[in-house]
């Protein structure tokens, strides 16, 4: 299926203000705007296996984020400013503390290109530009002392992000249902901005099935998943604070990004921010099958 895209204002991310992106048509081919200037695309993205990893299906700027230079990590966070993915000079502050390069598998393309990356066991690290979106949806839930979890938390990259926002005083849980990928993501914070945050115990990466949450730690400020879930577990809504917020991507083959909030009273309000596509929150056997 081959679809194009075109230059078009969106809501925001966050905030109610307002972003540029790329937003997709039907057409086969189009012209691409970027600042009155025209560029013909046309691709396949469902034949392209790393659009199946949490981008967003109208948000690709692999072109812009390929940097060169001494800091490329900070290089790519200003990039990311600079197209206004990221509004937030907290969310900015982390991605430029927390190297992406500590958590990409050696060997692959650029840690640093606005691209996800296979990191094996038929999972991938999401493109920056979707860690920054979460990042900025759950900033208010990820002030210091609060308590975060991370379901299908692969490479550890956005559990250490979520460390760093709520430092020693608060409380961070990565879930992941791959014990290799468990193993990879302590070995991956140990080397990071977030190592003393583990060393001390306040963050903390398990094995386990991520649908089920991690009650030991509950009630959580703040809950990402990195999967896409056919309905939003009932577990995950459980252990959410009220007051508190998820970020999930629901669906199938067409997914959407929800925001999960609970309300003081515990009744749930969920809106749709972005069409994504994300591999699916599935079990540990049926993930390693291919799905």
């Amino acid at each position: 299926m081959n679809v194009g895209y075109y230059y078009h204002p969106f809501s925001s991310l966050a905030h109610h203000s307002s972003v540029s992106c790329y937003a997709p048509i039907t057409r086969t081919s189009q012209t691409l705007l970027h600042h009155h200037r025209p560029v013909s695309i046309s691709f396949s993205f469902f034949q392209n296996p790393n659009f199946y990893t949490g981008n967003t299906i109208f948000f690709k700027m692999q072109r812009f984020c390929s940097v060169s230079g001494k800091n490329k990590n900070k290089a790519m966070v200003e990039r990311l400013q600079h197209f206004g993915v990221i509004m937030s000079n907290k969310v900015a502050e982390v991605m430029e503390t927390v190297d992406r390069a500590l958590f990409v598998p050696s060997g692959s393309a650029s840690p640093y290109d606005d691209s996800p990356v296979a990191i094996g066991y038929n999972a991938t690290i999401s493109a920056p530009h979707m860690h920054a979106t979460c990042l900025q949806l759950l900033e208010e839930n990820l002030q210091p002392g609060m308590h975060a979890l991370d379901i299908g938390s692969g490479t550890g990259y956005l559990t250490a992000c979520f460390a760093q926002m709520v430092g020693p005083q608060g409380r961070v849980v990565g879930v992941e249902h791959i014990p290799e990928l468990v193993s990879l993501a302590i070995e991956n914070i140990q080397k990071s901005a977030a190592a003393t945050l583990l060393k001390d115990g306040s963050l903390s990466v398990h094995a386990g099935d991520g649908r089920e949450g991690w009650p030991e730690f509950a009630p959580y400020d703040a809950i990402h998943v990195g999967a896409a879930a056919p309905e939003i577990p009932q577990p995950l809504i459980d252990q959410l604070k009220p007051g508190g917020r998820m970020v999930i991507p629901v669906g199938n083959i067409f997914q959407d990004l929800k925001v999960v909030d609970k309300n003081p009273d515990g009744s749930i309000s969920i809106r749709t921010e972005t069409s994504v596509r994300y591999v699916p929150l599935t079990s540990r056997e049926a993930q390693l099958r291919g799905y």
